[in-house]
């Protein structure tokens, strides 16, 4: 008995819906149209290469069950992309054979797709989590506008330039746009409202913003699951790309070998790249010397406290989003009290209106007064690497780029070792990153020096004594 393919594919259908949900059988299946049977290969059509790759990834056993029961052990499924409205209109479909192979083997194969009878390979991507491709997600929070970003004396040549790239990525003499300020200052902020603004105006770009530890992340697991090239190919193909805190790139010399690359290929594109650091470039450690010299070709601006008036304007600005009443009063005083870090700022108001709430209150300035005293009390300040070097070096009475130098005498090496022990005990930085900056050694040399201070803090009561009060100088 002869079996149209209209009939094999129904069959299909019938069970494909009794074991997948509503919205995904209407998602994925619906659109799906069989276009011929031939002996026991059934050819079916879809709108997309991501629909064919989506299909493979997550829905290719109950497609091999079903066909099987269809036509029998010898079933196969040829899918033929036909997509209207794009460049690929006219193109010839192209078919891939379905399912001697196992599910992996499927899932790596590269597909062609013939365009202007020129042939070129479309190979799987390197999957970033919640990103997919030919649909990447920007990575975006929608409230990071410009519109949502004061201008001031603080950051008015960051925006400035900010609003230059987003107008012309590529096109300007600020690429790469690289923003640098000391943490909770809106380098984060400034870097996505640029990209914000690129998807409005030029929604056909590809923008991605990523964090260097996230960066970090998935260039290891591209290692690890040999998908190196996959990664590469990925991030190459972005149009506005954005980098937040490059300076966890120290130390990491694969990763910057890997990102040198990816660098190199953007830029001579024409694309856009936005970096953000805790330093400008020249008080960069741990990164490779054609790293930096990059980083300079186009324009370092800086973000610096914002000033009393700018204090003001972030607080009224937030306070008319949210649709609340502040006396005038209390919002002087806030920014009088609060005044390096607008992640600071906006938190103490936050605080105020949660206070407020809880406990039905009036929002007057005896309670801010109580709230904001005991916030700026119990907020620490932030310890860095750099911070560290600098108390213990004025402990021990040394010049404070002496933990830099190459030399073995003996109150050096044991003033770096300790600098070392509390960098990997009072931040969160990696050993090979603490190490890259206090005197460019590697992990191990930290790893050593951590012991050697643990052992002489269990033997020498007079060391012991330094340490406690190094410790109570870093943290007043």
């Amino acid at each position: 008995m002869v079996r149209d393919f209209q009939e094999v594919w129904q069959g299909c259908l019938r069970i494909i819906k009794d074991n997948v949900s509503p919205i995904s059988f209407k998602t994925w299946f619906e659109p799906i149209v069989p276009v011929k049977l031939e002996k026991s290969i059934l050819t079916i059509q879809v709108p997309s290469p991501f629909f064919y790759e989506y299909l493979e990834e997550q829905y290719i056993d109950i497609l091999r069950k079903t066909l099987r029961k269809e036509l029998g052990t010898d079933a196969k499924l040829e899918y033929s992309v036909v997509m209207e409205n794009s460049s690929f209109a006219n193109s010839k479909p192209y078919t891939v054979k379905f399912p001697t192979q196992n599910k992996t083997d499927l899932k790596n194969k590269p597909v062609s797709i013939p365009v202007n009878n020129q042939e070129y390979q479309i190979k799987n991507p390197f999957v970033i989590p919640g990103i997919k491709k030919l649909f990447v997600d920007p990575q975006l929070n929608p409230d990071n506008t410009f519109e949502n970003y004061i201008e001031g004396e603080c950051n008015r040549l960051a925006r400035s330039a900010g609003l230059a790239v987003a107008h012309a990525p590529g096109k300007t003499a600020f690429n790469p746009l690289l923003l640098y300020g000391n943490s909770g200052l809106g380098k984060t902020h400034l870097a996505q409202a640029i990209g914000i603004e690129v998807k409005q105006k030029f929604p056909e770009k590809t923008v991605l913003y990523v964090n260097a530890a996230k960066f970090q992340t998935q260039f290891v697991e591209a290692i690890r699951n040999n998908n190196k090239n996959d990664f590469l190919h990925f991030y190459q193909m972005i149009d506005i790309l954005i980098i937040d805190d490059v300076q966890e790139f120290a130390g990491k010399e694969k990763t910057q070998d890997t990102f040198f690359h990816i660098f190199n290929h953007l830029h001579q594109a024409g694309k856009q790249l936005i970096f953000t650091s805790d330093k400008p470039p020249v008080e960069l450690q741990g990164l490779e010397q054609r790293l930096l010299s990059r980083f300079k070709w186009g324009l370092s601006a800086d973000l610096q406290s914002p000033d009393f008036e700018t204090r003001i304007a972030i607080l009224k600005k937030k306070i008319y989003n949210d649709g609340i009443i502040v006396p005038d009063e209390v919002i002087e005083y806030i920014a009088s009290n609060i005044t390096n870090n607008i992640r600071e700022l906006e938190g103490a108001l936050i605080s105020l209106l949660a206070q407020s709430t809880l406990n039905k209150k009036d929002i007057t300035l005896e309670l801010t007064s109580e709230m904001v005293d005991k916030l700026v009390k119990n907020t620490r300040k932030e310890i860095s690497i750099d911070y560290i070097q600098k108390i213990v070096c004025e402990y021990f009475g040394l010049p404070s780029d002496v933990l830099q130098a190459k030399t073995r005498k003996r109150e050096i090496v044991q003033a770096r070792q300790i600098a070392m022990f509390f960098s990997k005990s009072m931040t969160k930085s990696s050993l090979s990153t603490i190490g890259s900056i206090i005197g460019g050694k590697d992990h191990a040399t930290v790893l050593h020096a951590c012991k050697t201070v643990n052992n002489l803090k269990d033997t020498d009561k007079r060391f012991k004594s330094q340490i406690e009060d190094i410790e109570r100088r870093l943290k007043i």
